[in-house]
């Protein structure tokens, strides 16, 4: 089974289906022009596996990321990316995924992102 995003006039995915194998065709169609068609949407193929630009079974990446309600699709990079988490992370244009810019501590936690000031705060114990 392969998976196909629905996009929006801006690109932005509104639903993410399970369909049929890539390969097989449908009324003589390949499945994202059929799927596409019977919505009135574009339909791009999405990979589970693939994240980062990286398949994590070892195959052929698609699309960079596995797509999700929300995400949008970057006709430049071929690519899916999610909602920006916070206004100070940078795209990394390698993996198509949000860089946090202060590195999160290895040590203490769990911590959170605290974007006011652009650093990472401890969750203190109950």
């Amino acid at each position: 089974m392969a998976h196909y995003a629905f996009l929006d006039a801006s690109n932005v995915v509104t639903e993410v289906i399970t369909g049929i194998n890539e390969t097989e065709l449908i009324e003589g169609l390949l499945p994202e022009t059929w799927y596409g068609n019977f919505r009135g949407q574009v339909c791009k193929r999405t990979s589970y596996n693939t994240l980062g630009g990286i398949h994590q079974g070892g195959g052929t990446p698609l699309r960079f990321n596995y797509a999700g309600i929300g995400f949008t699709y970057d006709t430049t990079r071929d690519a899916f990316i999610s909602p920006q988490p916070y206004p100070s992370w940078v795209l990394d244009e390698a993996t198509c995924l949000w860089v946090v810019p202060v590195a999160r501590p290895s040590a203490g936690g769990p911590w959170i992102w605290n974007e006011a000031t652009v650093s990472w705060v401890e969750i203190p114990p109950d």
